[in-house]
């Protein structure tokens, strides 16, 4: 059924998005925002480009805020369910609102994906399923609204069917400690034959199988025991002693499969998936952007397997469905969501031109804004696509990057201003006199680089700086900090540069770019190293 709609609409684009983009407008127009944007009056796209500027979270948020104190019908006519939280540009996270309806969207497209999965590896529900999640509540509002995660909620709504399968219970993404969390998640998975694997962020998978490494014979004597293998940390509260007791009264002991998990520890070193899950046919993760870099680290501890890219999806919509093994790609959900496109070049422009999903280029980039369910409008998340030719006649979209200002290595979106703000923070701590840092991602080693230069040199104190500057960032961040507590990213590493750096750097940057100095912006965050930052690096940073 959800294959016979998504190609309906595949087949007419430019009906799909009309139709969704009418719809939408129509049931909210007597909504705040509907209201003073006209949405009674709009009859097509343009009206709408017209009407409703493009918007960023900044800029969606006077309304979200309305939300979070409990008023009624600002964006959409229904409720949300929840918000989720997701790192923004500044030291306060972005609360999404989810309306019920968007739920459904999303748990028809997800559906979707499973089927076709599942046509293509019939055995994939056979045995157990694995996924990794964080909690669906985490905090209320003021108004009672809950707060927490997509994923957890999405978990949580599972029919029971499907959910009976799972060789993680729920409980376990209700552990607050991250170690105890990906310990418990490790030695219940492994005791389990899994069938279906799929975690958008391949790290997490990354760090079972670091789990499996590190703590390959307790788990093997966990299972053999039937315990949990982990006691609640002594500053844990009662909630939290109940959770660990809850889960470890579920749990038997499993002497035969303690002892295959003996042998493969014998034979290897190490628990790894590939031994442990012989019948798991392919995994599902990320496979764009710097996603894809990681993804293919899974090869070797999980197996020679297919990977599927779950799609190009965030806390605010799910925008494609990929519906083939090791692509990025995937048809853009024109039956889910109302999109346009603005060319990457034109992105700056006052009043850009924006394309529509049937109007787009193979080859080209673009930023993509959302409208959708849950009450955003011409939101522009930050992303920049590339069209990689079409299914029916729907744009095959992949994931390149995020867009102005922003790095990301495993989800944490680091902006440039929050990079400067951490920064700034470790430097007066320190006491450093004209300080000037940069950050550059290491896809590789799964870390950034710090290049740092001060007044007076930073000599002894660059490891301290960088301490320093991860806390900071850290408190700035709420998905760096995820990140980091979980080991899925590493601490930045520091690398003192030659005095004078920055000043030279700025020089050719202006030469360059033929801006006058006064537009110039030093940029926080450098994509990768060129040449002539590698001349400047003063010391090369103990490993």
């Amino acid at each position: 059924m959800q294959q016979i709609a998504f190609d309906r609409a595949a087949e007419n684009p430019e009906a799909a998005q009309r139709n969704y983009l009418l719809a939408l407008l129509r049931r909210n127009q007597d909504t705040a925002f509907g209201r003073e944007h006209g949405f009674r009056g709009i009859q097509h796209a343009t009206d709408y480009a017209r009407r409703v500027p493009i918007r960023d979270y900044a800029r969606h948020q006077p309304w979200i805020d309305r939300l979070k104190r409990g008023d009624k019908c600002v964006l959409t006519v229904s409720d949300p369910l929840m918000f989720a939280t997701t790192s923004g540009t500044t030291s306060e996270p972005k609360f999404i609102p989810l309306t019920a309806e968007w739920l459904r969207e999303l748990q028809r497209l997800t559906t979707l994906w499973l089927y076709r999965s599942q046509v293509d590896y019939p055995s994939l529900f056979d045995s157990k399923s694995v996924t990794v999640v964080s909690p669906a509540m985490e905090y209320r509002t003021a108004s009672g609204t809950p707060v927490g995660s997509v994923s957890g909620l999405t978990y949580q709504r599972t029919p029971w069917m499907v959910r009976r399968s799972y060789a993680l219970p729920y409980d376990v993404s209700e552990i607050a400690d991250y170690d105890d969390r990906y310990f418990v998640a490790a030695r219940m998975a492994f005791a389990a034959d899994v069938s279906m694997l799929a975690a958008p962020n391949p790290s997490t998978l990354l760090r079972l199988v670091e789990e499996g490494r590190e703590h390959s014979e307790r788990i093997v004597r966990a299972v053999h025991d039937g315990s949990l293998g982990v006691s609640p940390p002594e500053q844990a509260d009662p909630e939290q002693r109940l959770l660990y007791s809850r889960l470890g009264r579920a749990i038997r002991p499993d002497q035969g499969r303690a002892r295959l998990m003996g042998r493969f520890l014998e034979q290897h070193g190490a628990l790894l998936p590939r031994d442990l899950w012989p019948r798991l046919p392919m995994i599902g993760c990320w496979l764009g952007g710097s996603s894809g870099v990681q993804a293919n680290r899974l090869l070797e501890p999980y197996g020679p397997l297919p990977l599927r890219d779950v799609g190009l999806r965030a806390t605010e919509g799910t925008m494609t469905v990929p519906l083939e093994d090791g692509d990025a790609a995937g048809p853009l959900t024109v039956g889910t969501g109302f999109y346009e496109f603005v060319p990457e070049e034109d992105i700056d422009v006052q009043q850009p031109q924006v394309r529509l999903a049937h109007e787009l280029e193979s080859g080209k980039r673009y930023y993509i804004l959302m409208t959708t369910s849950a009450g955003l409008y011409r939101y522009d998340i930050n992303d920049i696509v590339e069209v990689q030719g079409f299914y029916k006649r729907v744009p095959r979209l992949a994931f390149v990057r995020k867009g102005r200002d922003m790095v990301n290595l495993t989800g944490e979106k680091l902006h440039s201003s929050q990079v400067g703000q951490a920064a700034e923070l470790a430097g007066r701590e320190l006491a450093l006199v004209n300080l000037q840092v940069q950050l550059i991602p290491d896809n590789d080693k799964m870390h950034y680089d710090l290049l740092v230069e001060c007044e007076d040199g930073i000599g002894v104190f660059e490891q301290e700086f960088a301490d320093a500057f991860d806390r900071h960032l850290a408190e700035i961040n709420i998905e760096y900090a995820h990140k980091r507590r979980s080991r899925r990213l590493g601490r930045p590493r520091p690398w003192p540069m030659k005095s004078g750096w920055a000043r030279r750097r700025r020089r050719r940057d202006i030469e360059e770019s033929g801006k006058r100095d006064t537009q110039y912006k030093w940029p926080m965050i450098r994509m990768q190293w060129d040449n002539e930052t590698r001349a400047e690096v003063l010391r090369q940073p103990d490993d």
